[in-house]
C-alpha cells in the first residue's frame, strides 16, 4: 500500500473485518465518480499462537497499514451474537484491538453490522459471502472478485458505509 498524503485523509476509507486468526482489511478512496480501491489484504498472525501474541502481531501490522494510508474512517465489523460463546469473545477481542488503532491513529471509528453491510451492497443481509465479494468486484470494477474473502468482508464494510453515507435518506438522518 502507498502513503496517502493528509489532503486526501478524509477521503480514505479502510474497512476492517476482525478476528485472532485473520484479519481482512480493505481500503477505497471516495471520489466523484465513486469509489477507488486502494487495495486490500489479510493479517494472519502466526497458527497456534498463544492470544496475547497474535492480539500483537494484528496490532504491529495494523498500525503499519493505518500509518500508510491515514484513512479518515475505518469501518469495523460490529460485534454479533455467535453461537460459540468462546469465539465471540475471541472475536471482541480482535475488535478492540482494531477499535483502538483506529482512534489513535487519528481515524474516526465506525460500526457497521455484517447484516447492513451485506443489505447495502447487495440487497440481501443474509447473502454469502462469494456473493458480496463479487458485488465488491463489481462496484470497485475489479478484474475478479477480492480474495480472500476476509479481503472483501472488510473491502464490503467501507463500501456500505460509503453507499450509506451518500444516500439521500443518510444525508436526511433517516
Amino acid at each position: 500500500m502507498t502513503s496517502v498524503p493528509d489532503s486526501l485523509r478524509e477521503a480514505i476509507v479502510l474497512g476492517v473485518d476482525p478476528g485472532t486468526r485473520v484479519v481482512g482489511f480493505g481500503a477505497i478512496a471516495l471520489a466523484p465518480a465513486g469509489p477507488v480501491f486502494l487495495g486490500c489484504g489479510v493479517i494472519k498472525p502466526r497458527t497456534g499462537a498463544p492470544i496475547a501474541e497474535r492480539l500483537g502481531h494484528i496490532r504491529a501490522e495494523l498500525d503499519a497499514v493505518l500509518a500508510a494510508l491515514r484513512p479518515g474512517v475505518v469501518v469495523v465489523e460490529e460485534a454479533f451474537a455467535h453461537r460459540n460463546v468462546q469465539s465471540a469473545l475471541r472475536i471482541g477481542e480482535g475488535r478492540g484491538v482494531v477499535l483502538s488503532c483506529a482512534v489513535a491513529a487519528g481515524a474516526r471509528a465506525e460500526q457497521i453490522s455484517p447484516a447492513s453491510a451485506k443489505k447495502a451492497l447487495v440487497g440481501f443481509g443474509a447473502a454469502h459471502k462469494t456473493q458480496v465479494a463479487s458485488m465488491v468486484q463489481r462496484t470497485l470494477r475489479l478484474e475478479a472478485p477480492p480474495q480472500p474473502l476476509d479481503a472483501s468482508d472488510a473491502l464490503a464494510l467501507a463500501l456500505a458505509w460509503a453507499l450509506r453515507g451518500r444516500s439521500p435518506a443518510a444525508r436526511r438522518g433517516a
